[in-house]
């Protein structure tokens, strides 16, 4: 197969270059396209109870979809002086004209809900919206906000919607920056790699050819179904990154074959055949880790899942057909100019420095194995403490406008309205009587006597209202809390302060158990966060099928492609000592808060979001197991002729050794221009990418890889005879 693709590549390498170039300019408007249909970080499950409760209080009592939605006010000024007045008016009546917003809770009408502060310069106005359109409805708030602002007043707009437009708008904000913060970087590293100019900018022309096509696929696929913010950040970073590692090694070799003597036309067919088949076998590895996220049955992981494996297919398809067609048309060319030459990286050759290297760790390799192996257990230690759930506002930075709006409510005890439950009792065929009013009212006091619970919302609080209670508000009330058939009852119950992630478990039993204590054992509990609940839960409780699914394919990939059972036994453990390692310092960082400021994270989220555990043991697995590839694929070339262990360990770190450092530090720049954003999900992935990269490469790939080969001896290579005789024969070199 690759013979034949090095053959049409070198035969026809004009034609080769210019379908890419074609495709490329068709794929640049959709890839413009792709970020502005992304969905944000939060998805429903098929068939959960928060779905049941919304269902059915858009069909047994027939209330709209509605969106709750908080405009904030932060003045100089106190809540009598006239031009706060003024302004505040008329901005309330340009607002109720608005299409789309349903109703006012205005801060200065009679509620029990405190909507501003002692001194009146913070206010809160509540507002009902529709669901439908509702960025639209965000968007045209806040222009009406921003019309209104004066230089002593300010008007914020939060609420779940808010928080979404803000997400999807600073994510692609920082891609954007990432992209350019990083492109220069590795160029400059590229140069110190290569020595020459041209070389260098091989890989960065492939990373910008994947990930134009990568976010052409993503925009096609938007238009099948919802498709998850973060597939933006995953196909930026797997294109850009593995492009540039793949590029790294195909060029690598290229110079290797050429500095043997080779015409251009003959190197660049044996860089496909050799290197090209390594790069397709990395990238097979990379997408079945992908494929990680297509287990979870949640349309909004596997969106990301197929938009990884999407990204890789296309990468890998750059590097072993345009780059090789690219490298014969240029020829000896590839090395102009000489100028900026880095000894330990700029061919394949062997580097003395990294024999020597070998040696050391092979001298001990015992001490070696425990040491690094202890390290990575004790960096994952805190991994153990993770607690995972959709972060909302707390996930982005403090000067975000929907952040913002939320940390002032919050002075208000108003920060829970946006986290409010919904609690529905089924009567069943005994419908509305005496006795479940009675038992209703005594659960709306209960939960009422809670210290945390700011509101419980149900037609007894009609009665409570200051200057109300009269019939209007009890109808209105009693329409929306008691069903058309009058089978269901319902409390709002809106907690004192927002809530994070970790605690709403607790509050969802607490609740059950209350309702269930007063007589009522058919409950249903809604509202976001329940839905966030089992949006974490779904993917917990799919991550083992997931992670053992991409074990046992990578174990079988690896098993045939190096015909052993000891060594992909010892690759996947390898790996998952680096997953754990980047996830117990994410722990560290985004949840516990330690050395939060160094990268500019906020200290309160509380939590990781759900959505990254297995989004980044996806892309870390797969990365790693490309360095583990590029490292064994040599270690098997030596051992194959005739080497022992330990020649065959020393014969592939140096040739290899160098080009897994560079492209490493590659990663590492790519991964870490990410953590230079306002997006929490985005620092907290590119900052446990680029430590797992670093940890992989140095202690891992360089350490202790090697040390436990040599450990392993001939029995790296064992597999049974019966597998022997039965087992397709693949190597990645010829």
């Amino acid at each position: 197969m690759f013979a034949a693709l090095a053959r049409l590549v070198v035969r026809y390498p004009v034609q080769v270059v210019l379908v890419w170039l074609l495709l490329v300019l068709l794929a640049i408007p959709a890839a413009r396209l792709a970020p502005q249909n992304l969905a944000a970080n939060a998805s429903d499950v098929k068939n959960s109870e928060a779905q049941r409760v919304l269902q059915i209080l858009n069909e047994a009592f027939a209330l709209p979809s509605v969106d709750r939605t908080v405009l904030v006010s932060e003045s100089n000024l106190p809540e009598h002086d006239p031009r706060f007045r003024q302004a505040y008016n008329q901005l309330m009546a340009r607002i109720q004209t608005l299409e789309g917003v349903l109703r006012l809770h205005r801060y200065d009408a009679p509620s029990p809900l405190q909507q501003k502060s002692a001194d009146g310069r913070i206010t809160a106005t509540l507002l009902d919206t529709r669901l439908e359109n509702g960025e639209a409805v965000i968007e045209a708030l806040r222009r009406e906000a921003r019309a209104a602002q004066t230089p002593e007043t300010r008007f914020y707009v939060t609420g779940a919607t808010a928080v979404t437009k803000d997400f999807l708008h600073l994510l692609e904000a920082d891609v954007k920056r990432s992209e350019l913060m990083a492109l220069p970087l590795t160029g400059g590293v590229l140069l110190l790699a290569f020595g020459a100019l041209v070389a260098a900018g091989l890989p960065l022309l492939v990373g910008v050819v994947a990930i134009t096509t990568g976010l052409a696929g993503l925009f096609f696929l938007t238009l099948l179904g919802e498709v998850s913010s973060f597939a933006l950040s995953v196909i930026t970073m797997l294109s850009l990154g593995a492009g540039i590692d793949y590029a790294l090694l195909m060029v690598n070799r290229f110079r290797e074959e050429l500095a043997a003597g080779r015409t251009a036309q003959a190197a660049a067919a044996i860089t496909t055949q050799t290197a090209g088949r390594t790069v397709a076998s990395s990238g097979l590895v990379v997408a079945i880790a992908m494929g990680a996220m297509l287990v979870p049955d949640l349309t909004f992981i596997r969106s990301m899942g197929v938009g990884g494996v999407m990204a890789i297919i296309l990468t890998v398809l750059a590097s072993i057909t345009l780059l090789p067609a690219i490298l014969a048309l240029l020829g000896e060319r590839v090395n102009a100019p000489r100028r900026w030459a880095f000894k330990p990286t700029s061919s394949g050759k062997a580097s003395p420095f990294w024999g020597r290297w070998a040696g050391t760790v092979m001298q001990r390799p015992w001490m070696w194995s425990f040491g690094v192996t202890g390290l990575l257990l004790a960096l994952a230690w805190p991994a153990t403490q993770m607690k995972l759930g959709y972060t909302g506002a707390f996930g982005l930075g403090p000067h975000v406008e929907s952040r913002k709006g939320l940390e002032l409510i919050r002075q208000l005890e108003l920060g829970g309205a946006l986290d409010a439950f919904e609690v529905l009792l089924d009567l069943g065929e005994e419908g509305f009587t005496p006795q479940n009013r009675a038992r209703w009212r005594a659960l709306e006091q209960r939960i009422s006597a809670w210290p945390e619970v700011r509101l419980v919302v149900s037609p007894f609080l009609a009665g409570r209202l200051e200057g109300q209670g009269g019939f209007a508000e009890l109808v209105g009330l009693t329409n929306q809390y008691i069903s058309q058939d009058r089978r269901y009852l319902r409390l709002t119950v809106i907690p004192r302060d927002a809530l994070q992630a970790p605690s709403i478990p607790d509050w969802y039993t607490r609740l059950k158990q209350e309702a269930q204590g007063v007589g009522f054992q058919r409950v249903l509990l809604g509202g976001a966060p329940v839905g966030s609940m089992e949006f974490t839960q779904a993917l917990v409780g799919a991550m083992p099928a997931a992670i053992g699914t991409v074990f046992v394919a990578t174990f079988l990939l690896l098993a045939v492609a190096f015909r052993s059972l000891v060594i992909p036994l010892k690759s996947i453990l390898m790996n998952t000592l680096t997953v754990g390692a980047a996830y117990g310092l994410i722990t560290l960082v985004f949840q516990e808060g330690f050395a939060a400021g160094l990268v500019g994270a906020p200290t309160d989220v509380g939590g990781i979001d759900s959505s990254l555990p297995i989004l980044m043991f996806a892309v870390i697995f797969g990365l790693s197991m490309d360095y583990e590839i590029f490292l064994l694929s040599r270690v098997q070339e030596a051992h194959l002729a005739g080497l022992d262990t330990p020649q065959a360990v020393r014969f592939a770190l140096e040739r290899t050794a160098g080009v897994i450092s560079s492209a490493a530090l590659i990663m590492i720049i790519v991964f870490s221009a990410f953590v230079v954003g306002q997006v929490v999900a985005n620092k907290t992935i590119g900052l446990g990418l680029a430590l797992a990269v670093f940890l992989d490469a140095t202690l891992v790939r360089l350490v202790l890889v090697p040390a436990v080969l040599v450990l392993a001896g001939r029995w790296n290579w064992w597999l049974p005879e019966p597998l022997r005789r039965v087992m397709p024969k693949v190597r990645l070199e010829p």
